[in-house]
């Protein structure tokens, strides 16, 4: 099934009271990136949990955050590094000597310099509190799936309809494709009875011109290619693999066609269906860029 590459998953629990939350989200990616913030000293598990996610996603920028949430019967604890402080104080009286500075160096001032103050996590089993973070991005992850897969199968939706709208543009230019010639073969005629009056017309001079005319206009292999594109096309977002990439390469096949398409046919009416097939092209495009 089509995935997005967008979405979001979240997991709380509560373990020897403390609640532990685990967030993940993920954005479009030409590839797999995967970032992590884990609380200190946890950094082992970042391997472990990386592979996790990699199961479910191929593509995007995920980013992965467990933190702790605070609980009733534990909670982060403010340390004070005293021997710094200290240090801070004895530094500050000298440099108040030396410069012969007034004012007093008082406990709010010392307050001032963040660095003697840190802030401890709440106290928690280690292997308690490993399991039940992956236990929480297991969850987070099976979430970010739901999430992704639900936003493809819409993506899929809407793109399977843009290249049905392909198709029956396509259609009406192959439709056209006669009256083209038939319609260059009267003005050439029209134009060379004004030139020459009543002068005898040269017939299969002017049917010369047209053969010529046919051939360097004919867009048959052009619009048979763009077919062929449109089937690969419906075949690749039925696929359960991710298929981002190889759609994003098709739409460029596509796109050159239709291009190779409005140079050569050399028509009004075939030239506002190649408008309308690019801009359809371009909007599929876009939601292909969300796809994994």
């Amino acid at each position: 099934m089509m995935k997005s590459m967008t979405g979001f998953g979240k997991r709380e629990s509560t373990v020897q009271g403390v609640s532990i939350s685990a967030e993940i989200r993920s954005v479009n990616h030409r590839f797999r990136e995967i970032m992590m913030r884990l609380p200190k000293g946890k950094n082992e598990l970042e391997e472990e949990l990386k592979q996790v996610i990699a199961q479910q996603c191929s593509r995007g920028r995920i980013e992965v955050s467990v933190a702790y949430v605070g609980g009733k019967e534990s909670s982060k604890t403010l340390k004070l590094d005293r021997t710094l402080a200290r240090q801070y104080h004895q530094v500050l009286q000298e440099l108040q000597r030396e410069l012969k500075l007034g004012g007093s160096i008082d406990v709010s001032f010392l307050g001032s310099f963040r660095e003697i103050f840190s802030v401890g996590e709440p106290t928690v089993d280690s292997q308690a509190f490993d399991r039940a973070v992956k236990r929480l991005v297991v969850g987070a992850v099976e979430d970010l799936d739901r999430m992704r897969r639900r936003e493809g199968k819409a993506l899929q939706s809407d793109m399977v309809k843009r290249v049905q709208v392909v198709r029956q543009v396509q259609g009406q230019i192959r439709r056209r494709l006669p009256k083209v010639t038939k319609d260059y073969y009267d003005r050439m005629k029209d134009r060379l009875n004004g030139l020459i009056g009543d002068s005898a017309l040269d017939d299969t001079r002017l049917k010369q011109e047209l053969a010529i005319f046919a051939d360097r206009c004919d867009v048959t292999e052009e619009l048979i290619r763009l077919d062929s594109h449109c089937q690969q096309f419906d075949a690749l977002v039925k696929a359960k693999d991710p298929v981002g990439r190889q759609l994003d390469f098709l739409l460029q096949e596509m796109g050159r066609e239709v291009n190779t398409i409005g140079s050569k046919a050399n028509d009004a009416e075939i030239s506002k269906c190649v408008v309308q097939l690019k801009g359809e092209l371009e909007k599929v495009r876009e939601q292909v860029q969300n796809v994994e």
